[in-house]
């Protein structure tokens, strides 16, 4: 009697795998994507494809100016990252980033606006501070607290306060507007720069290297070398041992979603303050989406958040540059963004899992 066979190949979870092999695997995806992008390229424009390689790399690397603009790009959504990973940590699921930013956007060009010239400018400064970083933690909190009472969901809370942040935003565009009627507010404070960062060098980018520099080493230690680290671990592990040994989830769920909020403020604070000096419903650019998919692919480590920032960064950038230096309009530069997304998402898969496929008997 013939045994019934089984399937032809099957799918397996991996025990473990280096870093290096993790990383070879995301090379290969990198590799992949930009094949795919010159191809999509070439069928529409009928381009050389080696051209379209050479655009990517000269889109931040043709001069040091792109390549600072490179390193603000990077910074940022390092930082955004960078706090998204407690919440992430102890499996709290943060979508809200995005709000999160734009709140800290909204009190830094509060403080600047209304109080700029009416007190001392390095008073202005540290108030814009910290207004920011509250802006952020208080808005995070919310869904933590509700979360801890009523065990809501959280994905849904930070992912509608989102909205709700981009359209205050918005609110008061308006009321700031100037000149009436144009829907925008311009350069703040452009002649008397109440309210400024001061800007570290020949270039205002550098500011923004350091502070993502400075959080990314401070957030190691606190998730790897601390108390607060271990136990929003533990509470990731399972909420019930965490219950059990004596650890408040509750309080666990606010104390980390207000570190994560207050980082993201600071995010705000940096664009608004240093970079941009100005505020739209855009300025955060979706990264507070992006920042998921960085702090995910690191596996919430804050030293590998930096190579994935990289990466993305630098692949948006250079298909942006492609859609430019080929005559296409911003939709094309989306669809390759999306292209590159998806090759990095795809890979993550076969460093999670690998392919058996049946073995034939003897």
């Amino acid at each position: 009697m013939n045994k019934k066979r089984g399937p032809l190949a099957h799918i397996v979870k991996r025990s473990a795998i280096s870093w290096q092999a993790a990383w070879a695997i995301r090379a290969l995806a990198i590799v992949a994507a930009i094949a795919a992008c010159a191809l999509v390229t070439f069928l529409l424009t009928g381009d050389d494809p080696l051209s379209v390689f050479r655009t990517i790399w000269e889109g931040s690397f043709a001069s040091e100016r792109r390549l600072w603009v490179l390193l603000q790009n990077i910074s940022i959504l390092l930082i955004i990252s960078l706090a998204m990973a407690p919440a992430f940590r102890m499996r709290f699921w943060n979508i809200g980033g995005e709000g999160q930013v734009m709140m800290g956007v909204l009190a830094t060009a509060s403080c600047m606006i209304m109080l700029g010239g009416k007190i001392p400018n390095a008073l202005l400064i540290v108030i814009e501070i910290v207004a920011a970083v509250a802006a952020g933690a208080i808005w995070a909190a919310i869904p933590a607290f509700f979360k801890s009472k009523w065990n809501t969901n959280e994905t849904l809370f930070t992912l509608m306060m989102n909205y709700v942040a981009t359209q205050l935003v918005a609110y008061f565009i308006i009321i700031w507007e100037s000149p009436r009627g144009s829907g925008k507010i311009g350069i703040i404070n452009q002649s008397t720069q109440f309210g400024w960062l001061p800007q570290i060098g020949e270039y205002k980018y550098l500011l923004t290297v350091l502070v993502a520099a400075i959080l990314t080493v401070l957030l190691y230690i606190y998730m790897n070398k601390s108390k607060h680290g271990y136990e929003l671990a533990v509470v990731g592990e399972s909420e019930r041992t965490a219950r059990y040994i004596g650890i408040k989830v509750g309080r666990v769920f606010v104390r980390t979603m207000l570190l994560s909020g207050a980082i993201c403020g600071i995010a705000g604070l940096l664009m608004v303050g240093s970079t941009d000096h100005t505020m739209t419903t855009t300025l955060a650019g979706g990264r507070g989406f992006t920042a998921v998919m960085v702090a995910w692919m690191a596996k919430f480590n804050p030293v590998g958040m930096i190579f994935t920032s990289f990466l993305l960064a630098f692949l948006s950038k250079g298909a942006g540059e492609v859609a430019t230096q080929f005559g296409l309009n911003q939709s094309f530069s989306d669809i390759l963004s999306s292209i590159i997304i998806f090759f990095l998402i795809g890979c993550e898969f076969f460093i999670q899992y690998k392919i058996m496929f049946r073995k034939e008997a003897k």
